[in-house]
């Protein structure tokens, strides 16, 4: 996969998180979800922290602060609005196609920075789509994207399993839709908004 491949379903993905995020409540951030241990706002501070500032800071071969790592992005009333921002200044970052060459180290281990992109693509989709079911949301996904979020899912299933990312695959139809089967894959129930892992 090459930035022509990936780069438009980062930006796709990047906007429905937005939007997600936008239509997130206060008075749900302490709601219980469908992740272990994780209420809402534990969930949306994942997600902002890894999709937003994680993919802005591997474009830049950076290692996240750990101001960072421990900032309650939430804690912010317009928590939602920074959150687009920063995913379009992580977007942009991505723009510049010598960015998508060579590896990203990522302390432990390093990757092709495509293959990185891809994982952080489905970070976007996977969780997006946790938090709009919820706070009672839809989540749209083109066809190209749920399909590269299947190819992910089914190609670094064990290593997050490993890591108790994902639970264990859920049982779909043959038919279907890619999007469901890709969140079935992940550990999800797509017709019930249930699922274990994170």
């Amino acid at each position: 996969m090459t930035k022509d491949d990936l780069y438009p379903y980062m930006t796709e993905c990047a906007a429905e998180a937005a939007r997600v995020a936008r239509g997130v409540t206060a008075a749900q951030l302490g709601d219980p979800t469908h992740c272990p241990d994780w209420d809402l706002r534990a969930l949306v501070n994942h997600w902002v922290l890894y999709t937003s500032y994680g993919l802005e800071h591997r474009a830049l071969r950076k290692q996240l602060p750990e101001e960072l790592t421990a900032r309650d992005f939430t804690a912010d009333p317009d928590w939602a609005a920074a959150y687009a921002a920063q995913l379009d200044r992580a977007v942009a970052a991505w723009a510049d196609p010598a960015v998508w060459e060579g590896e990203v180290d990522l302390g432990t281990a390093a990757l092709p920075a495509a293959e990185l992109a891809s994982m952080i693509i489905k970070e976007m989709a996977v969780h997006g789509w946790d938090v709009a079911t919820a706070t009672g949301q839809e989540y749209h996904v083109s066809a190209g994207a749920a399909r590269l979020v299947l190819d992910v899912v089914e190609t670094h299933g064990d290593l997050y399993r490993q890591y108790d990312g994902f639970a264990d695959p859920v049982p779909v139809p043959d038919d279907a839709p890619v999007f469901d089967r890709a969140l079935a894959s992940s550990g999800r129930n797509p017709r019930q908004g249930a699922r274990a892992g994170r």
